[in-house]
């Protein structure tokens, strides 16, 4: 595996591979194994499989954890190169932003709900970083994990709109074995915190088996998840919200694409995590657009 820090070198490796198909994994780092199975997977689908590891100072507003964002270089080598990276991006803030940026991406729709409701400006610097990390490496195909299915909707926006010529492949959320979605921010958890958490995806599955038995009104699912959470859990609920799929907006009943997600605060940690279903309430856990 080779690890390239600049982005000249990264530009020319990928033109020597330009004939070849290159699968693209961006990560901030602190893999875990929702990451390292993205890897894997665009190990099997392309030639070269390429990933980066990069702390995006642009997606993180005044009170978020930019300072104690876990990073951890020498283990995320390691374990990138043993899921199959053949190149490792690691540039640096500096590399990447030499100055202030000029030009910024900017998202009129699918932003103002969910996460990007409570977090201004940050899928601005998602598709900021994306946006030029795509021009950078020029991938066939990109894998992001559906556990931020915002952010899938987001970038598939982002290859729509600007045509890139990409596919994105959003793959299913790795959880731990109680069910809880694996994040790098679950390190920061308190063992009692950690302990209540699985029941983050538990209300989850509670609104889901009400859309299995027939029912069609999203507030009703919502309520359910909601009353489940305040029942189990000592964090500040910061949304319950069904919307449809990937446009992300609000339903009036249940006949379509759609996603019911949710976040909850913690003490040093903000949890995510989220269902999809298809038009027929069934789960879909592999998306591809």
């Amino acid at each position: 595996m080779e690890v390239i820090r600049t982005i000249q070198e990264m530009k020319q490796l990928c033109k020597k591979y330009k004939e070849k198909q290159l699968g693209f994994v961006a990560t901030m780092g602190f893999l875990h194994d929702g990451h390292l199975s993205l890897m894997r997977e665009a190990k099997q689908e392309n030639d070269i499989v390429v990933s980066s590891i990069f702390v995006n100072p642009l997606q993180f507003g005044p009170n978020d954890d930019y300072e104690t964002y876990p990073r951890d270089e020498d283990r995320d080598t390691l374990l990138a190169e043993q899921a199959g990276v053949d190149i490792l991006f690691i540039p640096t803030p500096t590399e990447m932003y030499p100055n202030p940026m000029m030009i910024q991406m900017g998202i009129e729709k699918r932003t103002d709900v969910l996460c990007g409701r409570s977090r201004p400006g940050h899928f601005n610097g998602v598709l900021t970083v994306l946006t030029k990390l795509f021009h950078i490496i020029s991938p066939d195909k990109v894998y992001f994990g559906l556990k931020d299915a915002q952010q899938v909707a987001v970038v598939d926006a982002l290859i729509a709109d600007l045509n890139f010529p990409t596919e994105l492949v959003g793959m299913p959320t790795v959880r731990e074995a109680d069910g809880l979605a694996k994040s790098s921010r679950n390190v920061n958890l308190k063992e009692s915190e950690r302990k209540e958490a699985l029941w983050i995806y538990k209300s989850l599955q509670k609104g889901y088996q009400l859309i299995q038995n027939g029912e069609k009104d999203p507030k009703k699912v919502i309520d359910e998840v909601i009353k489940t959470l305040e029942s189990n859990v000592s964090g500040k609920i910061d949304y319950v919200e069904l919307l449809s799929y990937p446009s992300l907006e609000k339903v009036s009943t249940i006949n379509q694409p759609v996603i019911l997600a949710t976040a909850v605060y913690y003490e040093q940690a903000r949890l995510i995590d989220n269902l999809l279903l298809n038009e027929n309430g069934e789960r879909i856990d592999r998306y591809i657009n």
